[in-house]
């Protein structure tokens, strides 16, 4: 898919990208809230608590005090998000889901 981004967007994606290399993790994932702030975060695997990189990302944004999100990047290879990371993404009255490559490339929207 070959598309222009945003250069908001494209920043996103460039930290999601970026998390996901430096813990060297399956999914990496970058909100921007209400106020323009963004959170990056990878996944998190303990025996006792399991999160997507998406889910970790809205959690730091939330505990920073958003209240809403204008765009999420998920950086995978993997088809499509999961539902959980919908989920999570509606809870806070959605915004766009970036869905990128590896190489940071967009496979797709999900609004």
């Amino acid at each position: 898919m070959t598309e222009t981004l945003d250069p908001e967007d494209a920043k996103i994606i460039t930290l999601a990208r970026s998390i996901r290399a430096r813990n060297g993790s399956a999914e990496g994932a970058a909100v921007r809230d209400e106020t323009g702030r963004t959170y990056a975060a990878s996944g998190v695997d303990l025996p006792s608590l399991q999160l997507t990189a998406v889910q970790v990302a809205v959690a730091m944004a939330v505990s920073s005090g958003a209240k809403a999100l204008e765009a999420t990047a998920l950086v995978t290879e993997a088809d499509g998000p999961g539902e959980q990371d919908l989920s999570v993404m509606q809870d806070l009255r959605n915004g766009t889901l970036l869905l990128a490559a590896p190489d940071g490339s967009l496979k797709g929207r999900h609004v």
